[in-house]
């Protein structure tokens, strides 16, 4: 049996802004080759930068619609060569035979419909269902990702979902048509862990069920070994090594392959001397309000979620604090009604100052010692700016007698001090990789230098060997600049690498909370084994 797809010498360029009338192309794949069988998941690893995600868009020859692009050699799906299908063509293959969960759930659903109107459209264009049968099969896809009430669900907006949720969406959506074949880009990024190996379960049935194969992108080394059955390594563009996942896993013969191999982070945070309180919550709630339809075409009735449900924080100067828990527990809902950018009850004391009590135009001059890096770092980004233009935005706000000299030279500094190069300055976010944009998130925020640092799942979009500069270089800044981190990840060993305190959440209250060392060592909640096991065995 020939291969399902089969990608030899692939060659792409991208053409580059110019001062010459003539075209200037820059190569990103050279000679890109991979083979997978029907029923089988091949793994393409490596750093942000690759040409990982490069490679995948290519399947479905997404880059020429938003690019200038060049590409040589050949995709053959099925026996077919996709650079000879016609736009009708390629279309009818997107969705249907090949499916992709993309990154970045959050830019990848359209904010102004429902999750059940996005879900329903590849059921009814493809599997030619009515509407009604369109819905109950959309609410079993979210039931079979590990959605809570997806009847409920269905009615919600992606912006009132968290980042784990919407990627739980955007899998049900690429698996509605039974594709034969699944590109995953990063699918379990924004996820705990304990939906992690739930997402991996449902993938390998699924797997099995439609003879699927999975072409799976990921800098995820522990569900590579799990799900994968051959491994391809990617460096600067090019595959520098491959084989099956046994034999990379225990013989890897590259040197990048073993460095990668051996970047997990293992340390624990350094003790810290006890200071006081940065910052302190008191009996702090959060609730939202959901509208539903009900029976009756005129009438709606309404449901009141809680978030946050009477938590009581204190965050020490100059420590860390980790907040972990799985999708939807009120992590981010927490650390934004920390920062008043959700309304919420309760006293939050602040380096001396009562936030409760404050208006919006009486906090803003503390908004520079609180700064805010997202989970998602392509919709924090200003797809109209370029990247000087966004790392100096807050100077602007907040210094705005600095000379632009002076902005100019702070924000190379910041974007040197986060591992990118100070030319990339010119270039806007859709030019970078997602951990390349995080990154950028970062530097915007510590470039003025706060107090207070929230990361909310900062290193989920990195690999490995860059989730290890994120962590050395976010303690040299906080030993530099005494700054403090509110933490809120899913992985616990970049938590346990980084946090002197650890908060445990589960539907909106702290399960269990103290110093990091004792929690990882004695846990005394069967919640908190639960996720230690899960992500730490």
């Amino acid at each position: 049996m020939p291969p399902l797809l089969k990608i030899e010498k692939l060659c792409t360029w991208f053409e580059q802004e110019s001062s010459s009338q003539h075209s200037n192309f820059n190569q990103i794949l050279f000679d890109v080759s991979l083979t997978l069988d029907g029923a089988k998941t091949a793994a393409l690893v490596g750093e942000s930068g690759s040409g990982k995600t490069v490679t995948a868009l290519s399947v479905l020859r997404l880059l020429e619609e938003v690019s200038s692009v060049k590409q040589s050699g050949s995709i053959e799906l099925n026996g077919r060569n996709i650079f000879n299908l016609n736009t009708e063509e390629i279309r009818t293959l997107r969705g249907n035979a090949v499916a992709m969960i993309f990154q970045e759930p959050m830019t990848s659903l359209n904010p102004v419909y429902t999750i059940g109107n996005q879900l329903i459209e590849p059921l009814l264009l493809h599997r030619g269902m009515s509407k009604k049968q369109a819905m109950k099969e959309a609410a079993d896809l979210l039931s079979r990702t590990g959605i809570e009430n997806p009847d409920d669900r269905l009615n919600s907006f992606p912006h009132q979902l968290s980042g784990g949720q919407r990627q739980r969406v955007m899998i049900a959506m690429a698996i509605a048509c039974r594709p034969k074949l699944l590109i995953a880009d990063e699918p379990t990024t924004a996820l705990d862990v304990t939906v992690q190996a739930q997402i991996l379960d449902l993938l390998q049935s699924l797997q099995n069920e439609f003879n699927m194969a999975i072409l799976l992108i990921t800098h995820n080394l522990p569900m590579v070994k799990k799900l994968a059955d051959t491994v391809y390594i990617m460096k600067s563009g090019r595959i520098v090594e491959s084989g099956s996942c046994r034999n990379i896993f225990s013989s890897a013969t590259h040197d990048y392959t073993r460095k990668l191999l051996g970047a997990i982070p293992a340390a624990k945070a350094e003790p810290k001397p006890l200071t006081s309180p940065l910052l302190t919550a008191t009996n702090l709630n959060c609730r939202f309000t959901l509208k539903r339809s009900t029976t009756s075409f005129f009438s709606r009735s309404k449901k009141i979620i809680t978030a946050v449900d009477n938590v009581n924080v204190s965050i020490a100067k100059g420590t860390t604090c980790g907040i972990v828990g799985e999708s939807g527990s009120g992590k981010t809902t927490l650390a934004l009604a920390l920062l008043r950018l959700v309304r919420s009850s309760g006293e939050i004391h602040f380096n001396g100052h009562r936030l409760d009590a404050l208006s919006g135009k009486e906090i803003r001059p503390l908004r520079r010692e609180m700064q805010l890096v997202f989970q998602d770092p392509y919709s924090s980004l200003s797809p109209r700016l370029s990247i000087e233009e966004i790392v100096a935005e807050g100077l602007k706000v907040h210094s705005p007698g600095i000379s632009g000299t002076a902005r100019k030279t702070a924000v190379m500094a910041a974007l040197e001090e986060v591992g990118l190069e100070a030319e990339m300055a010119r270039r806007y976010p859709h030019e970078f990789s997602g951990g390349q944009r995080q990154r950028i998130a970062i530097a915007r925020a510590i470039i003025l230098q706060p107090k207070l640092l929230v990361l909310d799942e900062p290193t989920s979009a990195l690999d490995m060997t860059i989730q290890a500069q994120i962590i050395k270089l976010l303690l040299g800044l906080q030993k530099k600049h005494n700054l403090t981190y509110l933490f809120i990840s899913h992985d616990l060993r970049v938590i346990r690498a980084l946090a002197d305190h650890v908060i445990v959440m589960r539907h909106g209250t702290i399960v269990e909370s103290g110093p990091a060392e004792e929690l990882f060592t004695t846990p005394r909640q069967d919640y908190t084994r639960k996720l230690f096991n899960a992500a730490l065995s």
